[in-house]
């Protein structure tokens, strides 16, 4: 997604008569701010270093507002956790999510977009969005780190 995150978030807000408040823009700046696959509970951690005011609820909602109006993508890999990370300026991309750690690599492969294409294409199915996620242990884990890397 491209252009201003703000001007899409305040018309948004407008056309469902919701306000903008300071706590909802702080959560924003600290989710776009941030990289990565980030979950409520770690986004709320980050957002209290500024205000230890702003509960887990406010933080939940915020979150489905970016996903609604598409400045968020809500991931869930299985674990129970639902993770977002930004729509600005990415590209599609794909997921290694470690089952032990929880570690979640983002890889791009032209190949494989090429084959799922193929695929859909043999069985005239048109795609309009998928999603690869592949399950396993990461290097760290399998060197028996476990989850004191991540």
């Amino acid at each position: 997604m491209d252009g201003n995150p703000d001007e899409l978030l305040q018309r948004y807000l407008a056309e469902r008569g919701l306000k903008s408040t300071r706590q909802r823009s702080l959560i924003v700046n600290t989710f776009l701010g941030a990289s990565g696959h980030l979950d409520v509970d770690e986004l709320l951690r980050r957002v209290r270093e500024s205000d230890p005011r702003v509960s887990a609820a406010t933080v939940y909602r915020t979150m489905k507002l970016l996903a609604d109006c598409g400045l968020a993508h809500a991931q869930r890999f299985g674990d129970g956790h639902t993770r977002y990370e930004s729509a600005l300026n990415r590209d599609h991309h794909d997921h290694l999510i470690c089952t032990s750690c929880g570690a979640i690599v983002e890889f791009e492969n032209d190949r494989i977009e090429a084959l799922q294409d193929a695929v859909a294409r043999r069985h005239g199915f048109k795609v309009t969005r998928h999603k690869l996620e592949l399950y396993g242990l990461c290097r760290g884990c399998q060197a028996g780190k476990g989850r004191a890397h991540a």
